[in-house]
């Protein structure tokens, strides 16, 4: 998502970045308690009706929000949803997706993959968890003025990215989480009033896992089954 270098004239304006170089102990100590950490991570489903202090939810929000993107245009739009009744909504609605999914929609080899994870038509976790967060991607922008179109640059890639930065944010806030993208999202987008020029991308609930808790008993791929060195 770079781009080339300006031309004179154009409106770029470099200030000066001057991030502090941590020593290379302090750095490799960092590194290895995030890896640490982040190896914890897992998706959950059943979630503690116990509340969350909204503050935490909003500051891994911003921390989302420093993701990069292309050209710079924050292609995203974070819902936070804590009203029961529109909680309810979503679920209701996700759960018919769901269930077409589930009965014909996905095909035998996708339910195939699914299996190892458990899951199904049911997602008691849109209500049960103390918050929604519902991530829009913004196909193009509207001018506020002329409601002229402009179009965004990587905008896949860029909210994707801010996802991610989400999810880790969360987990290392001492939260649980877990992506879910029903298809076809439309309906997100009816319930929560958004524009024309936003899409829903995913469906993230978020809270503590409830005491109990389960997960699928999953590896994950070795660093060099992922890694390569040229």
């Amino acid at each position: 998502m770079d781009s080339s270098t300006p031309t004179a004239g154009s409106s770029y304006r470099p200030i000066p970045y001057r991030p502090r170089r941590m020593p290379v102990e302090e750095s490799l100590r960092t590194a290895a308690w995030l890896s640490e950490r982040m190896a914890q991570r897992r998706t959950v489903r059943a979630f503690s009706a116990d509340p969350v202090d909204e503050r935490l939810v909003v500051d891994a929000i911003a921390v989302a929000a420093t993701a990069p993107s292309g050209a710079h245009q924050q292609p995203w739009t974070f819902v936070l949803v804590t009203d029961p009744d529109v909680r309810a909504r979503i679920r209701e609605a996700a759960e018919a997706e769901e269930r077409r999914a589930y009965e014909g929609r996905l095909g035998a080899e996708w339910l195939a993959a699914l299996a190892p994870l458990g899951t199904d038509e049911h997602k008691p976790h849109l209500t049960e968890a103390p918050f929604l967060i519902v991530v829009f991607a913004q196909r193009y922008y509207l001018d506020e003025g002329t409601g002229n179109k402009h179009k965004h640059y990587y905008v896949d890639e860029s909210v994707g990215i801010a996802v991610g930065m989400l999810l880790t944010a969360l987990h290392l806030a001492g939260l649980a989480a877990l992506t879910h993208t029903p298809s076809p999202m439309r309906f997100l987008s009816e319930i929560l009033n958004r524009p024309r020029n936003e899409k829903a991308f995913a469906v993230i609930p978020v809270g503590y896992p409830a005491d109990d808790a389960t997960v699928p008993d999953l590896t994950r791929k070795p660093l060099d089954r992922v890694l390569l060195r040229v």
